[in-house]
């Protein structure tokens, strides 16, 4: 009996202690990335991607108001019965534009039909020198000068609403100026016509404008009358100021510069034209 459990011991202890073989696991020596087919993605065009986005947008939720919409006159009756209390109240104009990708923002300068308000004195600094400084300053430019006067812009010392510049300077100030001016829209460029030689002509046109921009969304506000106005005289503001803002964007050409240049400018699309004022609510406008 005892011989038989010593066996028993010794099987078991052997079986425990010899070694198992250890399990191989093979692989496929197929490739993986040749198994998985690779799926193409088509390039679309211009034509195709313009297609898709109306698509998308076409699809996208409207806004619970889109339907509703006046004439323009009507839209006056409206804010004037809601604004009987105050005969002071300002109507203004919103303008939303698309604002596509590497859009320019808008921005321009008016002269309405009838002003909302006294227009804010322009303070005006000139980078010229020589025959050019002294025509600045007989045009009315409030500070006058070269290079020199870039280091009190930085400092503060000198505050301006429009800087102008010489073509012969504009590459002298850019490398100092080109990062404190450009975030505030006051860095001289040739496209806002504020690098030029013509100070005279261009501080003419500046005296008795408004000047209006939009936000970095593309939407544009604008006071464009008093409720005690006659309601001919506001229409007559927001027809100019819409037509102004459309010459911008691109959505309307001038007759004079159709044989001047050929090339096409792009459009930032009007998606809608809003009438308010300090009480009544935002009204869509329909024949603009």
């Amino acid at each position: 009996m005892s011989f038989s459990l010593g066996l028993l011991c010794r099987q078991c202890c052997h079986s425990i202690l010899s070694p198992r073989p250890a399990l191989v696991r093979e692989f496929s020596s197929t490739p993986i990335l040749a198994l998985r087919r690779t799926k193409k993605i088509p390039v679309l065009s211009k034509k195709a991607l313009a297609a898709k986005a109306r698509k998308r947008a076409a699809k996208a939720r409207k806004h619970i108001y889109e339907n509703e919409k006046m004439t323009l006159e009507s839209a006056i009756d409206v804010i004037r019965a809601v604004e009987v209390a105050k005969a002071n109240a300002t109507y203004e104009l919103v303008i939303k534009t698309a604002m596509s990708r590497g859009s320019i923002i808008p921005k321009g300068r008016i002269a309405l039909h009838r002003e909302t308000k006294a227009r804010p004195e322009d303070r005006i600094l000139v980078f010229a020198e020589g025959r050019q400084a002294d025509e600045a300053k007989s045009a009315g430019a409030h500070i006058v000068g070269g290079i020199e006067l870039a280091d009190g812009i930085i400092s503060g010392k000198h505050h301006a609403t429009t800087i102008l510049c010489s073509t012969a300077l504009i590459r002298a100030i850019t490398p100092k100026l080109g990062r404190v001016l450009g975030p505030r829209g006051l860095m001289p460029s040739e496209r806002r016509g504020t690098v030029t030689d013509d100070f005279s002509g261009y501080l003419r046109r500046l005296s008795g404008t408004t000047e209006w921009k939009g936000d970095k969304n593309g939407v544009i506000r604008m006071p464009i009358g008093k409720l005690h106005f006659p309601i001919e005289d506001v229409v007559k503001n927001v027809k100019q100021f819409v037509t102004a803002v459309k010459r911008v964007t691109g959505n309307q050409k001038d007759t004079e510069e159709k044989g001047k240049s050929k090339s096409v400018k792009p459009v930032n699309a009007i998606t809608r034209v809003m009438l308010s004022s300090t009480q009544a609510p935002s009204i869509q406008i329909s024949d603009i």
